[in-house]
């Protein structure tokens, strides 16, 4: 953490006016923005899907925090400001695309249609491989920061090996989506997948979620030049896009989709936006950042401007409103009620499928604790 004198400098460096190239199609009043660059052929009924997945992702979110302070999950990182970034990449995606995130990509994961009681899981501490990411081409949350970079690189090498780059057939073309933070962006892993990705013209999309903040350091302490023009010095192409806004996340991470899959290769996705919530339910962010500069924030929110073009523009009546937060509340319900229910795991299963065949050394130290276990509990 910073110190306060350090807090108050990083206070004042933390806001950061967007710059002039930033691709929007939604205005934070709710205009659409037309971008000949970027064209978005979508209806005002898909933009009201979107709406929904931003919506329920919220209230995911709420309920997980709420579950932490209750004692129910042992850690929570909120993507409250986030929702755009992710749902419009998520949305981006097709089936037979892989998705490499960190440990906050909850809206990511929703529209790979992991369960979100699955997530809450891994948090709690009750199934402890997280989920089979075959199953829906999203692979576990990563702790080590950056390292997921790394990984989707080397699955994107894979991708071309099966000749599954650049045949020209839509349902077998494959791009690799690999999710990290401004923070990341600094760590060696990440470069790494950069100049491996860039020098094998790899099928993979990074998008870099820059939330302003790598914890309690500012990203300017980190850059001295915007993230997604660090693209060009690896040899691909960089784009910053309104990170707040769904529809210009979805267009731009869909046509970098589309280039990756079209043996193009690589793009870096700077998601310009904001992380409203500490960095986890552990982290108190009035040591490091003001008040006033969340407030700023606050009138770009990534569902009020969609809630506006659909009242506004699209003309959706408020009975849609009205049966979506009905939903929203039955949704936190399941939540609720499926958090506590998650059975407690055999704490000797910690050891299962550590290794094949499970060594001598490692059955003794199972043994070991599992007495141990017993001894305490009677």
């Amino acid at each position: 953490m910073l110190s306060a004198p350090d807090a108050e400098v990083g206070a004042e460096v933390g806001a950061v006016a967007p710059e002039p190239d930033l691709v929007q199609l939604l205005t934070p009043e709710g205009q659409r923005v037309e971008r000949a660059d970027y064209p978005l052929d979508v209806t005002d009924e898909q933009i009201g899907r979107l709406y929904r997945d931003l919506v329920l992702v919220r209230r995911i979110d709420t309920e997980a925090i709420a579950l932490q302070r209750q004692g129910e999950l042992g850690l929570w990182a909120s993507l409250l400001g986030q929702e755009a970034a992710q749902i419009g990449a998520g949305r981006a995606l097709r089936t037979q695309d892989m998705a490499f995130p960190t440990y906050r990509e909850h809206g990511v994961a929703w529209c790979r249609d992991v369960d979100p009681l699955t997530l809450m899981g891994l948090f709690r501490g009750t199934n402890l491989g997280g989920w089979d990411p075959g199953v829906n081409n999203f692979n576990l949350y990563t702790i080590v920061i950056g390292a997921q970079t790394l990984h989707a690189t080397g699955y994107a090498m894979g991708v071309v090996r099966d000749g599954a780059v650049g045949t020209g057939d839509p349902d077998r073309d494959t791009a690799v989506l690999a999710f990290f933070g401004d923070g990341a962006s600094s760590q060696g892993d990440v470069n790494e997948a950069f100049v491996w990705s860039g020098a094998a013209n790899l099928p993979v999309v990074f998008f870099c979620q820059n939330n302003q903040w790598a914890i309690s350091e500012p990203v300017e302490r980190q850059s001295r030049v915007p993230l997604y023009r660090r693209a060009s010095g690896f040899g691909f192409p960089g784009v910053r896009v309104d990170g707040n806004d769904v529809l210009a996340c979805l267009a731009v991470t869909r046509k970098a989709l589309d280039d990756a899959r079209n043996a193009q290769g690589p793009t870096l996705i700077e998601a310009f936006t904001y992380r409203m919530n500490p960095h986890t339910t552990n982290d108190d962010p009035r040591r490091y950042r003001l008040d006033t500069e969340g407030e700023t924030w606050k009138l770009k929110d990534p569902l009020e401007r969609v809630r506006a073009y659909l009242a506004r523009e699209a003309g959706v009546g408020q009975a849609f409103f009205d049966d979506l937060e009905a939903e929203a509340r039955a949704l936190a319900e399941q939540v609720r009620a499926g958090c506590r229910a998650l059975p407690d795991p055999d704490p000797a299963s910690a050891f299962d499928n550590v290794y094949v065949s499970m060594p001598d050394e490692l059955r003794e130290q199972r043994d070991e604790f599992v007495r141990f276990v017993a001894e305490v509990s009677s």
